[in-house]
């Protein structure tokens, strides 16, 4: 008779830590979401809660849009650095057409 409810015992820890394992599994793109302040973190969270109701299919992709941004480069696309030149070139270059149209500039 211990014995059974020995089992029982056993196969309810069993199932309650597949169950939470689970859930935490589920959660790993919203950790590294939230530590690296991704703008989507809430989206990721979500996203993640649904991908318990499609059988999983989507948390690869979840994973992915997690791993993708970082503060310090943004989505990894372009480097900050050619961006700001460009941006630079562009003011550059707006301000000689202010000068060429002797239109006053704004202050």
């Amino acid at each position: 008779m211990f014995l059974n409810y020995f089992a029982l015992g056993v196969l309810i820890v069993v199932f309650l830590i597949i169950f939470y394992g689970i859930i935490i599994l589920h959660d790993i793109p919203y950790l590294i979401a939230k530590s690296r302040n991704h703008p989507h973190a809430d989206a990721i969270h979500v996203a993640g809660w649904v991908s318990l109701f499609t059988l999983h299919v989507i948390w690869p992709f979840l994973w992915i849009w997690a791993t993708l941004y970082r503060p310090e480069r943004g989505w990894g696309m372009q480097t900050q650095e050619a961006s700001l030149t460009q941006l630079q070139q562009r003011v550059t270059e707006l301000e000689q057409k202010l000068v060429n149209t002797n239109i006053p500039p704004l202050e």
